[in-house]
């Protein structure tokens, strides 16, 4: 009998092990003060997120006290438009920053050095993102 149930409790963990949503996230309660005050606009979504998505942004939180003043209310801004998307404007976030990401440096630099030629030119006026040097999330 002892043998059957060790070998029922090893094969949980090992399935369990292969399903990332069977994985438990980490409660809002049990992050620092530091990584709720960062994470602040996603504090009443956090405990939908996927353990993954929790795991990168507590990541990001790691470099929040040495941030600037500037850049701190940069992330906040985006964490909070992040947070007011859909999930499916999220995921076309996601595949047009899979798009972006795909192509060369040397043409992404390119695009910015127009936009900024077109701004300087009066052309078009720059975000408040974009002013800051950062990069507005996509929603569409």
């Amino acid at each position: 009998m002892h043998s059957i149930c060790h070998r029922i409790c090893v094969c949980s963990v090992v399935v369990a092990s292969f399903l990332p949503g069977m994985a438990v996230a980490q409660a809002w309660s049990s992050l620092t003060s530091a990584q709720q005050q960062a994470l602040a606009p996603l504090s009443k979504e956090w405990d939908t997120l996927e353990k993954k998505q929790q795991q990168r942004l507590v990541a990001i939180t790691k470099h929040y006290p040495r941030l600037s003043p500037i850049q701190k209310q940069r992330l906040y801004s985006r964490l909070e438009s992040w947070s007011k998307l859909t999930p499916e404007q999220r995921n076309r976030a996601r595949k047009k920053f899979q798009e972006i990401d795909k192509i060369p440096s040397e043409k992404k630099e390119q695009a910015k050095r127009a936009v900024r030629q077109q701004e300087a030119g009066g052309l078009i006026a720059p975000t408040a993102d974009q002013a800051g040097g950062g990069v507005t999330p996509y929603t569409d």
